[in-house]
């Protein structure tokens, strides 16, 4: 993995070093002497007379004469180094579906964006929050009250049980705060008779604290926090899926774009632009078409999102948990992901500098996904590479795990 792609903290110095020739420019022998003798000579200015006018006159001339000096030094010292913006993403969880393995957490991708002097963390995003989201931001150093949004693109458990950790965390200690803006898609019926609903998730989210009586006994304990629970910290902002790409979302610089894809009803896919760089959060997008037939895996409407968009991240699903290679993983739950190759030539084709590559299906290391067995054995990280370069991908192939973290633009 290249060095660039861990972001670290580093101070940037300012070209003004250039300057600096050489040591002795900085402290010159003689000058320092007549500032000393001019300091000393100072002590006689007050009792000056007649006979030591010339001698004072000169005293006098040899403490002024460092004065432009020290100005001239003043020019030449270093200026602070200037803030750059930037952008990070991190995955703060790399799991896929609802299967466990070795505390690997639920999906979910943070993005960061500011300058150096804060880390590049002005403004946080959370997009998904899958379970142990919020041990993973105290792993860096996020608060709960510190992000500004937490973006779902589906109402699958493995994205969206950690929300309720971090709200009741929240709630916690930061009841008194900003809402939390809570984005998805507005209630989505599914042919099969149902309906998907981030409003209805939102809105019932603290239940089951509330029936407990939990939320009353610690409000009984400290009154700044909300009676109602988690739910009142919430802002929801629903939108309508489409086939166009449209603005959901913006603050100062930066605006967070939506658009329908495939995987379940009522799942949307993001892009994030900023200043300095964006990147695509596609989801569990996959294409339209719910088998092959079909000319590709990936969906168009993410490719559409994608367009020379910097870095795509991308659940995954690796071909050797295919039905014909005896798994034992249903069709249906197999073709309604992407696979890797297919994702390698989609990040070609729009022109992708970095295709991150999480929710991982199998996890690296791993001989078994739940209950379906890895055919041939654990896979690598070089053959997740090497299934997205069989795509023809050429740039930037991450294979992520938990906190993996890319920064915009690469120090």
């Amino acid at each position: 993995m290249s060095s660039h792609i861990k972001a670290a903290r580093r101070h940037t110095h300012s070209s003004m070093h250039a300057r600096r020739d050489a040591p002795g420019e900085w402290r010159d022998h003689n000058t320092s002497m007549r500032r000393g003798r001019a300091l000393r000579c100072g002590a006689d200015f007050g009792s000056l007379d007649e006979d030591q006018d010339d001698a004072g006159a000169d005293r006098m001339w040899r403490f002024i004469l460092p004065t432009p000096l020290l100005a001239v030094i003043w020019l030449l010292l270093p200026l602070p180094a200037q803030s750059a913006p930037c952008l990070l993403v991190t995955l703060t969880g790399t799991m896929s579906g609802p299967a466990l393995r070795n505390g690997v957490a639920g999906a979910g991708t943070l993005v960061r964006y500011g300058d150096d002097s804060a880390d590049c963390g002005t403004l946080k995003l959370q997009f998904d929050a899958g379970r142990g989201t919020e041990l993973r931001l105290s792993q860096l150093d996020i608060e709960p009250g510190q992000i500004d949004a937490v973006f779902l693109t589906h109402m699958h458990s493995d994205h969206t049980e950690g929300l309720v950790d971090l709200l009741l965390t929240r709630w916690n200690w930061n009841s008194g705060g900003d809402k939390l803006d809570v984005v998805c898609s507005s209630d989505a019926p599914s042919p099969l008779g149902f309906t998907l609903s981030c409003g209805k998730f939102v809105a019932h989210i603290g239940d089951a604290f509330i029936q407990s009586g939990e939320i009353a006994q610690r409000v009984s304990e400290d009154k700044r926090r909300l009676a109602g629970g988690p739910t009142e910290l919430v802002h929801l902002v629903t939108f309508e899926p489409t086939d166009e790409p449209q603005v959901i979302w913006s603050k100062g610089e930066v605006r967070v774009s939506a658009i329908r894809s495939t995987h379940i009803a009522g799942h949307a896919s993001y892009r994030v632009d900023t200043p300095v760089g964006n990147v695509v959060i596609g989801g569990d997008a996959s294409n339209d078409s719910a088998a092959p037939p079909r000319p590709t895996s990936t969906s168009a409407q993410v490719e559409k999102l994608a367009q020379g968009a910097d870095v795509i991240v991308r659940s995954t699903m690796h071909p050797v948990l295919g039905p014909e290679r005896n798994s034992g993983m249903p069709p249906p739950v197999f073709y309604r992901q992407s696979l890797a190759p297919d994702l390698g030539a989609m990040a070609k084709r729009v022109g992708a500098k970095y295709l991150v590559l999480t929710h991982l299906a199998p996890q690296v290391g791993a001989t078994h996904h739940g209950p379906y067995k890895v055919p041939g054995g654990a896979l690598t990280e070089a053959d997740y590479r090497a299934a997205a370069e069989a795509g023809g991908f050429t740039g930037t192939t991450i294979v992520g795990s938990d906190l993996t973290t890319l920064r915009l633009p690469p120090k």
